[in-house]
């Protein structure tokens, strides 16, 4: 049962990679997939156009609305009415079939800014949920920069070990052969031993590593995660400078989309206070109405024929009591502006914080890689001069072990130097805000 278990396992993982589809992406074409497939993203766009359907909604209060009606009516049947006038007595149908067409047209003159208001607050948060798409899809590009990266990262982590199994497979078939002639130890032969199923087991590891990634990747740009990732991009590191940490502030809090959508919203609270405000104001319309009623009610005495009436006038409202809704309602949008303005005070400092911490990462990135790859420089020409004492008899075994991983260590931490700066540049340009 536990082999039937072990060959089903196999037969699954081989379909799996046989159906693995293979897909070479530049960082820029990752970019665009992940736009394009983001569910998240796909919800603040939503979210926005919701946002501009309400402005209109709500603008479209300022300006005249029409509206028509139409009715029928049978009435019950009742005797004719008649006036007995001295040989001429006047009677009056009974007309049982009511037909009424009424359009009505009302402009508001003036709500204590009311409308206007409610208008200046919608249009003002439309304009922040807008800020809040510009700012997911920094978040996403972000995101997406850091996967791809984490795949290169993978990869060439697995890349150095693959050389450095080859290199310590050589280094075993050498001690074999001095351990064969009387030239080294059977220790010199166990440690090397012991070294080469270590960097077996890294590039076990750095494998299994190569996958996680991958799916990660997958996942943040919304292909299969199944899907074999080929690197198209090549890591290159630009000596871009960045202005003075007080000029990326001052950047920072007029540029970033966060920042501007609670500007906005701090605007569009700022509004609703307005708005309440203007309970205590009368309101005024202008009113019309169009009939077309048969009998027209209005004519006298009623026929049963169509005609047409109009009338037209100006309303006025003005609530005297209405249990202090009024004072609820501008203590709660003057609360609500103050929450406003003391968010703006809390970002700010987080993004004094983030700057800051993005600019302090990124210089030290930089440095890094110079210290790094001079690591590199020095451990390998450490590793060629001990190499070639080792096959002359001048340098033990174990100092060639000493050098092998050294090298090995130092190319890995010049990658993750690499990928380091990329990433730290690509944080900066997030915090300041940074056009992409």
């Amino acid at each position: 049962m536990r082999a039937r278990t072990i060959i089903m396992t196999f037969f699954c993982a081989a379909i799996t990679q046989l159906h693995a589809q293979e897909r070479t992406l530049t960082l820029d074409e990752s970019i665009a997939i992940g736009m394009e497939n983001s569910k998240s993203l796909h919800t603040s766009q939503l979210k926005l156009e919701y946002a501009d359907a309400k402005a209109g909604e709500v603008a479209a209060g300022l300006y005249p609305s029409l509206k028509a009606q139409a009715a029928y009516q049978r009435l019950s049947s009742v005797p004719v009415f008649t006036i007995p006038l001295p040989g001429y007595p006047v009677s009056f149908p009974v007309i049982l079939n009511n037909y009424a067409a009424k359009a009505t047209l009302q402009q508001p003159i003036f709500s204590g800014w009311k409308l206007q208001s409610a208008a200046n607050s919608a249009e003002y948060s439309a304009e922040a949920s807008k800020r809040d798409v510009e700012n997911d899809k920094a978040e996403l590009v972000y995101n997406i920069k850091s996967a791809y990266w984490g795949v290169y990262r993978a990869k060439e982590f697995k890349r150095l070990s693959d050389e450095n199994v080859n290199q310590i497979s050589s280094h075993l078939d050498d001690i074999q052969s001095m351990f064969n002639q009387g030239m080294a130890t059977t220790n010199d032969v166990l440690k090397v031993k012991v070294q080469f199923s270590s960097a077996k087991l890294m590039q076990s590891e750095a494998a299994n590593n190569v996958q996680i990634a991958m799916i990660s990747f997958n996942s943040t740009v919304g292909i299969p995660l199944t899907t074999q990732i080929i690197i198209g991009s090549k890591l290159t590191p630009t000596t871009k400078e960045f202005p003075p940490l007080d000029q990326l502030l001052g950047s920072a809090f007029t540029d970033r989309p966060d920042m501007q959508g609670m500007e906005w919203r701090l605007r569009a609270a700022e509004s609703d206070v307005n708005g309440a405000k203007a309970g205590w104001s009368p309101q005024l319309f202008l009113t019309g109405n169009y009939y077309y009623s048969r009998p027209n009610q209005r004519i006298f005495p009623a026929v049963d024929a169509f005609k047409d009436s109009w009338d037209v006038g100006i309303s006025l409202q003005f609530d005297i009591w209405n249990n202090l809704t009024t004072v609820y309602q501008t203590t709660e949008a003057e609360s609500k502006y103050e929450q406003t303005k003391e968010g703006i005070a809390m970002l700010k400092d987080g993004v004094t914080l983030e700057v800051t911490q993005s600019y302090l990462a990124f210089n030290q990135a930089k440095e890094n890689i110079q210290l790094s790859q001079l690591e590199v420089d020095q451990a390998s020409e450490n590793l060629r001069v001990t190499h070639e004492k080792f096959k002359a008899g001048r340098t033990t075994n174990s100092e060639m072990l000493d050098a092998e991983v050294a090298l090995l260590q130092a190319k890995l931490q010049l990658t993750q130097s690499l990928v380091d700066f990329e990433l730290a540049q690509a944080k900066l340009e997030e915090s300041v805000g940074m056009e992409r």
